[in-house]
């Protein structure tokens, strides 16, 4: 059904080539009527044997959705005028539904506009699977999600809300609400209404494609880049959050610690960015802080726009981007990374672990917040972070075995976990892409997407062989 209803997405970016008299409206159309055809057989030839729904099949359900999404994706891609191989083809829509934002496609500022359409669209579409799948579905298997999240003083601690239906209109309302405020914005500052449809998609998916090669550093305008800024923070937040907030006006919901957590480190990093540039690089403030500001934003909320290459403005500056890679928006958003309430659990188990070196006999619960963490969430989020960390490791061993640097291995091993987008180095930093690197490098960070994207644990348990048993 999911198949289904992205080939009748697909009609879009057809009517707007059409409309352009660009002749991939055709490939559009194929591709719409035979994906369509295929995926309404199958789900006819299925009707009424669905299983009843078990953790087991959560899992198997979660990893076909994004498998489902990413091959049909691919296939106007691949049929389209660009000459895109299959390898490419499936990078670029993998890259798109992960809303990791990273492209093997050169001249954007030519391509087909429904191309792009359909690119921006694919980001769209992932950013509400992400969202769905963050707060409805990884709590109830366990690997992540909001089922930590208490917020302080609310008796609606569980769940934003008791009716599903109820969250999924509110949910739907804002995404869609928020995508459209962005795009008139950037209208009114001096897009074009192209431009500002698609950046406005990428912008609240936090996925980061662009309409041009130059990425946001196509529009030097401070307003709009604060507006990408602003979106992109907002975009980094939890819809749960964001929902009571905008609904019920609940203005407590937006003391959970990790927006907190989240805030802080996006204050913080682009004050030394932007001071390490004042004082170093000459610019002034106001200009160090604009794009200080924008550039650790969309590298910490997994966007992954550019507005100038930051890989020239000196090691130390290097340093801090790499690091904020790793950390990611909050849960429940359309962001990656290892994301801020896990790092607000870690912070609390080490302050308490030290305590008890201290006072050996003294009780040092975990708290979030106000709530205490139960041990088998602690045990959960090291056991997230460490297989992060050792799944990040050994990506960047095989994307070094495939021939690239070093440089490019480690930086673009954990840029496709994380689902950032640029790396580090001239290769696929800010300023290059994947165009470049091989065929077997692209399906490493393909597998390394679709990880991240996952939650790690939700893909990591399929390739244990108790899954399978009866």
């Amino acid at each position: 059904m999911v198949g289904l209803y992205l080939s009748a997405a697909m009609l879009v970016p057809a009517a707007v080539d059409f409309y352009y008299g660009n002749p991939d409206w055709q490939v559009f159309a194929v591709s719409s009527f035979s994906v369509g055809a295929i995926c309404l057989a199958s789900a006819t030839a299925t009707r009424g044997a669905n299983a009843p729904f078990s953790r087991r099949l959560g899992f198997l359900l979660v990893n076909l959705l994004w498998i489902t999404l990413s091959l049909t994706g691919a296939v106007p891609l691949y049929l389209s005028t660009l000459g895109l191989d299959m390898a490419d083809a499936l990078f670029e829509s993998v890259s798109a539904v992960t809303t990791t934002g990273s492209t093997v496609i050169a001249g954007l500022d030519s391509a087909p506009p429904g191309l792009l359409l359909w690119r921006s669209m694919l980001q769209w579409f992932g950013g509400i699977g992400i969202v769905a799948m963050g707060l409805l579905v990884l709590p109830y298997l366990k690997v992540g999600g909001f089922t930590v999240f208490k917020i302080e003083s609310s008796d609606t601690s569980e769940k934003p809300f008791a009716r599903f239906a109820v969250f999924v209109r509110a949910f739907f309302a804002i995404y869609i609400g928020l995508t459209a405020v962005c795009a008139i914005l950037y209208s009114v500052l001096g897009m074009s209404n192209f431009d500002a449809v698609n950046h406005a998609m990428t912008t609240i998916a936090t996925g980061g494609f662009s309409t041009h090669d130059a990425s946001f550093g196509a529009f030097q305008s401070p307003a709009l880049i604060w507006t990408a800024t602003t979106f992109m923070a907002i975009a980094g937040l939890p819809f749960s959050v964001l929902i009571l907030f905008a609904v019920r006006g609940r203005l407590d919901a937006l003391r959970d610690p990790q927006i907190r957590a989240y805030a802080g480190l996006l204050v913080v990093l682009s004050l030394v960015v932007a001071l390490s540039l004042r004082l170093n690089q000459g610019e002034s403030f106001g200009s160090a802080l604009t794009h200080a500001a924008f550039n650790i934003v969309s590298i910490v909320t997994t966007t992954g726009y550019a507005s100038s290459d930051y890989t020239l403005w000196g090691p130390f500056i290097i340093v801090i981007f790499f690091i904020a890679t790793f950390l990611g928006g909050c849960s429940g958003s359309t962001s990656g990374g290892i994301k801020a309430y896990r790092l607000v659990i870690i912070f609390g188990s080490i302050r308490a672990g030290l305590m008890r070196l201290i006072y050996p006999n003294s009780v040092r619960p975990v708290r979030y917040g106000a709530v205490a963490v139960e041990p088998e969430m602690q045990r959960t989020v090291f056991l997230f972070v460490c297989a992060y960390i050792g799944i990040w490791a050994l990506g960047s061993i095989a994307l070094a075995a495939t021939g690239l640097d070093v440089e490019t291995a480690v930086s673009g091993s954990i840029t496709a976990l994380a689902n950032v987008g640029p790396g580090i180095g001239p290769v696929i930093g800010p300023a290059g892409n994947f165009a470049t690197i091989g065929d077997p490098a692209k399906l490493i960070l393909v597998f390394l997407m679709l990880l991240g994207r996952l939650e790690i644990l939700a893909v990591l348990v399929l390739l244990l062989p108790a899954f399978w048993r009866e």
